[in-house]
């Protein structure tokens, strides 16, 4: 559970359990191969643990960053991982180190990469809608463990969940804690933050953030899962601000050719503006998409957002080849710096940037030219 007594006003914490090692990383470790990833303040690298031969990620976490020190949102990252360590399918913690200018988290590797990769993949390499439903049904129990703990991810996306295994399809793990944030029943948190084809109405509007603002972002990702389009994608950041802040969502026969009517309905009942009747995780659990007993009809059945059908909540993570024997995921190309820049609303004054979160991607949306990943902070 969260210890909220050592929890700040913006719900951030502030006290971790796991012991920070001062020890060389280097003498434990071995950094094998290129980097998995990098943003504007972190570097991910494969690392080989001496003393056991088995791989990790070592993400490497500047404590300084335009001059300011940014340990604090480095100690609220690793308590939301101690937080969900019983949790399957997000990334597992092993070790912290600090240096002089960086904290290393050393984490599970997972070899299979981001799911981004396949969402846009060719034709024989995209996902089914069979292996969205399994990966969606894993993504919401995921997110219902942090929502039970009311914990927020707030950068839920195609690069931050990965695979233990690409080929054959693995599992989920869910990456990234810089920029989620406790919740409480007494203290309201308003922030400008996400990646802006994700971010939800609430945080546009500089309206409180809840369990809900993640459940938009998923309605975001398994229409990108689905169709390898961006719903709210436009020409500039104002264009889809205005797209998202109007509800503009393409669901036509046209982009939703081959896939069912129950997983349009699905998304509908996420991408919602009132966060308050937007499905939450464990009632998207439920819907007839998601369970076996509606599969038979997936491209004849249509339901609405009420249906009374029921499934269990519970999937069970499929041993994959990673478990015995990770395979390498290929080398990428060193990853774009994610940019932060301030957000202006309607009738406030500019708010102030905030810290740039770290992703698993080149670039967001490749199938449109040279869109660069951005954040709100």
């Amino acid at each position: 559970m969260p210890d909220f007594a050592n929890m700040s006003k913006n719900g951030m914490l502030t006290k971790i359990h796991t012991r920070i090692r001062s020890d060389p990383f280097t003498a434990n470790y071995d950094l094998a191969g290129k980097e998995l990833g990098r943003g504007k303040f972190a570097v991910v690298k494969k690392c080989i643990e001496k003393s056991t031969g088995k791989q990790y990620a070592a993400k490497f976490l500047r404590l300084r960053r335009k001059g300011e020190d940014c340990r604090k949102d480095i100690l609220n990252e690793i308590a939301v991982l101690e937080s969900a360590k019983l949790n399957p399918y997000v990334v597992a913690l092993h070790e912290v180190y600090e240096t002089s200018h960086d904290i290393v988290l050393v984490l599970e590797c997972a070899a299979g990469g981001e799911i981004f990769n396949q969402c846009v993949g060719d034709s024989d390499e995209a996902f089914t809608e069979e292996d969205v439903i399994r990966l969606v049904k894993q993504i919401l129990n995921g997110v219902a463990f942090l929502h039970r703990n009311n914990v927020v991810h707030l950068d839920l996306k195609p690069q931050n969940i990965l695979l233990t295994s690409a080929r054959p399809l693995g599992d989920i793990r869910i990456v990234d804690f810089g920029l989620s944030r406790r919740m409480d029943s007494i203290t309201e948190v308003r922030e400008i933050l996400g990646t802006p084809e994700y971010v939800a109405p609430e945080i546009l509007n500089y309206e409180p953030i809840s369990t809900a603002t993640d459940m938009w972002s998923i309605g975001v990702l398994v229409y990108f899962m689905l169709t390898g389009d961006s719903p709210f994608l436009g020409d500039n950041k104002q264009e889809t601000f205005l797209n998202i802040s109007q509800i503009s969502v393409d669901y036509s026969e046209e982009t939703f050719e081959g896939i069912s009517p129950l997983a349009v309905d699905f998304i509908k009942t996420l991408l919602v503006k009132n966060p308050r009747v937007r499905a939450t995780a464990e009632e998207c659990l439920t819907h007839p998409w998601l369970c076996p007993v509606s599969r038979p009809h997936l491209l004849t059945t249509s339901s609405s957002s009420s249906s009374s059908s029921h499934c269990s909540s519970l999937d069970e993570p499929e041993t994959s080849q990673s478990e015995s024997e990770p395979e390498s995921p290929a080398p990428s190309p060193e990853m774009a710096v994610i940019e932060t820049y301030a957000l202006l609303c309607p009738g406030k004054s500019e708010l102030k940037t905030g810290r740039a979160a770290f992703s698993f991607s080149e670039s967001p949306f490749p199938t449109r030219p040279e869109i660069k990943q951005e954040l709100i902070c």
